[in-house]
Order: structure tokens, then sequence, then C-alpha cells
């Protein structure tokens, strides 16, 4: 079994994606933990329909949520971290313990970085008329964005969408390709 912490900020879908991918038989994985820095994130929510175990993080300052979270994640045996719509960065403690993917919404390194995240993506896509954009899984380094591709995935940005459309299309994109991704390293765990 291949145990993941997931970390959500807001609505969780993309946990809800992975939840599914469990509940048919996708992945042979099992999500140990769901962290939020937000009380009211819906994630949370989701976490406790599945019977998910759940944590909000309680510091504000950052090297305070970086001992606070080694503390916490010191009781899980954890082959990896997921942020799945997690919007702050990660502290030094935790990515030189641990394997973490982000799962962000451009083509890296296109509109990316610190500050681009969300809509925000997608806005500076439509406005910059590009013709494709999507989704990129990396892994986690000490610097916005900046860590080692693991999978890309286009769609196509059509001349009449909206950031909204494109926003539409790259999250059922990245969805698909986070769980194939996920696939991957659970396998290569149990080769």
């Amino acid at each position: 079994m291949y145990h993941l912490v997931i970390f959500a900020s807001g609505g969780g879908t993309t946990l809800q994606a992975i939840i599914h991918a469990i509940q048919n038989k996708e992945l042979d994985c099992n999500i140990d933990l769901v962290i939020s820095n937000s009380p009211n994130a819906y994630a949370l929510e989701r976490a406790k329909k599945a019977g998910i175990e759940t944590y909000v993080i309680q510091n504000k300052k950052q090297s305070d949520i970086d001992s606070e979270l080694q503390n916490l994640l010191n009781h899980y045996a954890i082959d990896l971290i997921v942020l799945a719509g997690y919007l702050k960065k990660i502290g030094p403690k935790l990515v030189d313990k641990y394997t973490i993917i982000n799962t962000h919404p451009s083509l890296i390194p296109k509109f990316c970085g610190k500050g681009m995240y969300g809509m925000k993506v997608h806005e500076a896509v439509v406005e910059a008329h590009e013709k494709i954009s999507g989704a990129t899984v990396h892994y986690v380094n000490n610097n916005y964005d900046e860590g080692n591709i693991i999978s890309q995935t286009t769609i196509d940005v059509l001349p009449n969408d909206t950031p909204d459309d494109v926003a539409e299309k790259v999250k059922a994109a990245e969805k698909i390709q986070l769980i194939q991704v996920l696939q991957n390293l659970s396998k290569k765990k149990k080769s």
C-alpha cells in the first residue's frame, strides 16, 4: 500500500478525484491524512465524508508551520505528500525529509512562480493569446514551481475561450494526469 498525505487549501476537487480513484481500485493507495491551512476548506469535509483523518494548521509564521507539520507527520509512514490546490509554500524541513509533488495549472515554465495560481494563471494564458495551456505535475523543492517536472498534459486554448473555459479544461486534464502519476509512483515502490 502506498501512503499519501494530501495538502489542500480549497474545495478539494483534486482530493475527491484521488478518493474516487482509490475507491474504484484504480490506485493502490491510502490517504492517511488531509491537511489544510484553512479551517473552512471544503476539502476537509470531503476527507471526513471518506473517513480520512484531517488536520488544520495552527501556526501563522512559516518557520512555526514547518516545525508544526514536521512534528505531526513524524507519526505517519508517508510515501508521498501531494499538494492538491494547496496555496502556501512548503518549508525546508518538509522538503528535505519527504517526497512532495504539486499540481500546477500551466505548462511550467510558463505562468508559474510566486503569485501565479488558480484563475490568475488562466487569465494570463488568455491575455497572452496562448494556443495551448495545460497542467504540470512536478516535484516540490524550496522554490515555487521550480522542482523537476514529472508530467505535463496540454489542452487547446480556442480563440474565444475565457479564463473560465481554460480553467475547466485544465482542471479536467490535471485530475487525469495526477491519477496517472500516482499510479506510476505507487507501482515503482512495489518493484
